[in-house]
């Protein structure tokens, strides 16, 4: 059963069991980050963070569009210097929140997903993106760099070249584009974004809940420490691990070719990833 958590104006925060689903919901401008929807997401995550009962968040846009990032009409609301510096640091905070949430993040993308909306779905653990869908950065052809994560983030992705190559020419990319550049895990046909989402839903519910929160908590601090260090988060969560029922229950299924071990190999290699 779907439950509308709270009421907001310009997103729509849905709850369906162990999943929340966020949408930015303002198609008529093509889902502005606007100063009201930003603080609404803000909200949401932290309730979202807080629920230990939530194992995995979907963000989407409604109307056919992810988001366009930044409402622009509300730049002279910013503020002098001083305030727009808060602002921004603000949404890094925010960005931060969702990329250290210890729930797998999925962001479901149709459209445009530029400016902000791209660095939303770059702290998102997946990113699956309906055929037509554009990704870009292009703040500099409004004067100013992008500014919830992006310059950081990206090149982290995809490299310096192609970092610079997006925000100093404002350059789009298609889906498939940005699967090849590693923005995107999966591009899926027009009308089968849902399915692919249901079906990787499907496939994480099989997996451990604290082997993927350690997963991701490796992964996620590693990458930014030295080799060494990250070699030794590793050394820590194995250790974590390897005293856990879920441990001797998953090895003994599998010595034994029974479940959780086979329906969770099953699960896979019968999907579409």
């Amino acid at each position: 059963m779907v439950s509308v958590q709270n009421r907001y104006e310009e997103i729509v925060f849905e709850r369906e069991g162990d999943v929340a689903k966020i949408t930015l919901n303002k198609p008529d401008k093509v889902n502005p980050l606007s100063i009201k929807m930003s603080d609404e997401l803000r909200d949401a995550i932290e309730k979202i963070r807080r629920d230990p009962s939530i194992r995995f968040v979907v963000f989407r846009g409604a109307g056919g569009n992810f988001s366009a990032g930044d409402d622009i009409s509300e730049f002279d609301d910013w503020g002098d210097s001083s305030a727009v510096i808060d602002r921004i640091r603000y949404y890094q905070d925010t960005a931060n929140i969702i990329e250290d949430l210890d729930k797998i993040t999925i962001a479901a993308v149709q459209g445009y997903a530029v400016g902000g909306g791209l660095e939303v779905t770059m702290v998102c653990d997946f990113v699956i993106a309906e055929e037509g869908s554009m990704f870009g950065m292009p703040e500099i052809d409004i004067g100013i760099t992008p500014g919830w994560g992006g310059t950081q983030r990206l090149v982290r992705l995809i490299g310096r070249r192609k970092t610079k190559e997006l925000i100093y020419l404002g350059s789009f990319l298609t889906a498939e584009e940005a699967l090849d550049y590693g923005l995107v895990n999966k591009v899926v046909k027009k009308g089968e974004l849902d399915a692919a989402v249901n079906e990787l839903l499907d496939i994480l519910r099989t997996k451990s809940p604290l082997i993927l929160k350690l997963a991701k908590l490796i992964i996620q601090k590693g990458v930014e420490a030295d080799l060494r260090t990250a070699l030794a988060f590793e050394a820590l969560s194995s250790t974590v691990c390897w005293t856990t029922d879920e441990k001797k229950q998953s090895c003994r299924s599998f010595v034994k070719k029974q479940d959780p071990w086979v329906s969770r190999r099953r699960k896979v290699l019968r999907s579409t990833w």
